[in-house]
């Protein structure tokens, strides 16, 4: 078991330093760097070390958006406060997405951090220049208090996923 457990935590360890050279490699090459509207809470938190099934979808995810040419991004905003909310209510906010690159820009999936939250997003090809939509719907049923939610967003842009989050304070 801790010979598994090892081998997980190595090759999860080995990914990340393959995926940093990668990006050291592409920048160093001339590659357009992305530009966003985002902080550094854009980027994916590490998966737990036992946690091997969380992290084969993130890097299939990664690898079917990354087959398409690379563009950048800019968002209307990566966080949205819902503020007050009924406990029950189920509330939606949308997010915009504007390519700002030189190729179509292709959301491959929306991932959402929990079952609570649903999304919707544009699955057309978005063209430079012009916008897209990712709405986040959210579930405020089974909570109390103030709740911070994800999703991360699967795109053909060099650093991904972009995530997205929410802050809401369910009232009774």
């Amino acid at each position: 078991m801790k010979k598994t457990l090892s081998i997980i935590a190595l090759s999860v360890i080995g990914f990340g330093m393959v995926s940093c050279k990668k990006e050291n490699k592409e920048t160093a090459t001339g590659s357009e760097p992305a530009t966003t509207t985002m902080d550094s809470a854009t980027t994916a938190a590490p998966a737990p070390m036992g946690d091997s099934a969380a992290v084969a979808p993130a890097a299939e995810q990664t690898a079917a958006a990354s087959k398409q040419p690379l563009t950048t991004i800019a968002l209307s905003e990566s966080s949205f406060d819902f503020g007050k909310v009924k406990k029950g209510d189920k509330v939606q906010h949308v997010y915009e997405v504007t390519n700002t690159g030189s190729n179509p820009l292709i959301i491959s999936e929306v991932k959402p951090g929990c079952g609570c939250t649903v999304p919707d997003f544009t699955k057309d090809p978005i063209m430079p220049g012009k916008k897209g939509k990712i709405t986040l719907h959210f579930d405020s049923t089974n909570f109390d208090g103030n709740v911070s939610k994800f999703a991360d967003v699967f795109a053909n842009v060099e650093k991904m996923p972009v995530k997205l989050t929410f802050t809401a304070n369910i009232q009774p």
